[in-house]
């Protein structure tokens, strides 16, 4: 199964191959042949030159391939007049990351954000009927086999569907944001892991969590966002929330139907980049993950300029897969990360590093609390209560028809506390 790569993208090559290789491998394909080819320019018809064509047909009929997977976007006659000259099936990158998607989402709001960035995708192809590749398992069509009901290609009935669709995400879209309004009501931090697909997102939420979260070394292996509780020091109780893996060149169909999903991310009180670190294309795979925040209007303190709208959430990088990396390599990671006051290095596998993620988590979450001194009466048992469930209360000291807490308090609950219970803070001598 070829596959090839365009010049522009400014990755490593050898990196990019493999990525479109486990890509292949993800979905259960045999990579039998790979073809990484640089394109001077690219042609209207084919992207490919007639030249590389020529040289890439023999190993198609050597090996009786039976599907080739192209590294990069392709126009609809583009893969019409590649399929002729193949005389297999094609299918391009945004194609076969759909179909990945359509085999693993497992809710049903997952498969209608599937459905439905499948459906635009399909939407510009019309000229091809929409079993061009008959279908023998899940997915939406990309890769299966005959038997099944063929999808008339009717632009009438995708706009309904589309439509049909779009109105049952904006109800769990709602539904989210109920949910995430109880939340914000409730005292727990939300803390939402991002990274790049396959850097051990979901191993280290499984390590945080004690949880069994899907967690496979491939590409996508989570793709429905998972929230479970967990502890941190000096927190007694916080909202973990693992997302889908950001990927090189993200259809921009799956980025439109998983924005509800990504909107999770935009409401984390901490973003947790996690990096396989060890990577080739480690750094490459940071400006992915960025540009999607970036989309989301989520900016880092650093990159924030005078007059940008762009909101601002703590985040904090896991340089994950340490245990990877050589000696060599090893030590010039730890050296960068001793500079860096935002970054843990870990193996979320083997647990090395995870308790000092820890402790940066939570710094990162409390370092903007404020430490109060309070005074109650014994009759104020409702507000104690109140500054014990959603505060870390540090001292209870007696004083004369009462007593004095010290309590941490971020300052969105401190100035709720004022609200609901106007109080003098103690002086601190």
């Amino acid at each position: 199964m070829p596959e090839w790569h365009s010049q522009r993208l400014a990755r490593d090559m050898d990196a990019r191959a493999e990525e479109a290789k486990g890509l292949a491998l993800a979905i259960g394909l045999e990579v039998v042949a790979v073809h990484t080819l640089r394109l001077r320019q690219t042609r209207a018809a084919t992207l490919i030159g007639v030249g590389q064509i020529e040289a890439i047909t023999p190993d198609i009929a050597a090996h009786g391939v039976q599907l080739v997977v192209v590294d990069a976007a392709l126009s609809a006659i583009q893969q019409r007049n590649l399929e002729t000259a193949f005389g297999t099936k094609v299918i391009d990158r945004t194609g076969l990351i759909l179909e990945i998607f359509g085999e693993r989402a497992a809710t049903a709001e997952g498969r209608l954000q599937v459905e439905l960035a499948h459906l635009d995708y399909q939407a510009g192809r019309l000229v091809r009927s929409w079993t061009h590749l008959e279908r023998q398992r899940g997915g939406f069509g990309f890769l299966g086999g005959p038997g099944e009901t063929q999808i008339e290609a009717d632009r009438r009935m995708i706009r309904n569907r589309m439509a049909r669709i779009r109105r049952q995400l904006e109800d769990a879209r709602r539904t989210r944001q109920l949910q995430r309004a109880k939340r914000q009501r409730a005292p727990w931090p939300v803390v939402a892991l991002v990274g790049y697909t396959n850097a051990g997102k979901s191993t280290f939420f499984n390590r945080l969590t004690g949880s069994d979260v899907m967690a496979e070394d491939m590409l996508f292996a989570t793709l429905d966002p998972t929230m479970r509780e967990i502890r941190l020091p000096g927190i007694d109780k916080a909202i973990l929330s693992d997302t889908v893996g950001f990927v090189s060149d993200l259809p921009t169909e799956l980025v439109a139907a998983f924005r509800a999903t990504l909107e999770e991310v935009t409401t984390a009180d901490l973003i947790v980049h996690v990096r396989d670190i060890a990577h080739s294309d480690s750094e490459a795979q940071y400006d992915d993950v960025r540009a999607i925040l970036d989309s989301l209007g989520i900016g880092t303190v650093q990159d924030r300029g005078e007059g940008d709208d762009a909101m601002v959430i703590p985040q904090i990088e896991i340089w994950n897969k340490i245990d990877t990396a050589d000696a060599e390599t090893r030590s010039a990671i730890e050296d960068m990360a001793m500079r860096r006051p935002d970054v843990a290095v870990i193996s979320a596998v083997t647990g090395e590093g995870v308790e000092a993620a820890r402790l940066l988590m939570a710094s990162q979450l409390t370092a903007l609390h404020k430490v109060r001194r309070i005074y109650l009466t014994y009759a104020q048992g409702e507000a104690a209560a109140w500054l014990h469930a959603r505060g870390e209360v540090m001292a209870d000291e007696p004083k004369g028809e009462g007593h004095i807490l010290t309590v941490r308090l971020d300052p969105a609950d401190s100035a709720r506390f004022d609200r609901l219970w106007p109080a003098t803070d103690v002086p601190t001598l």
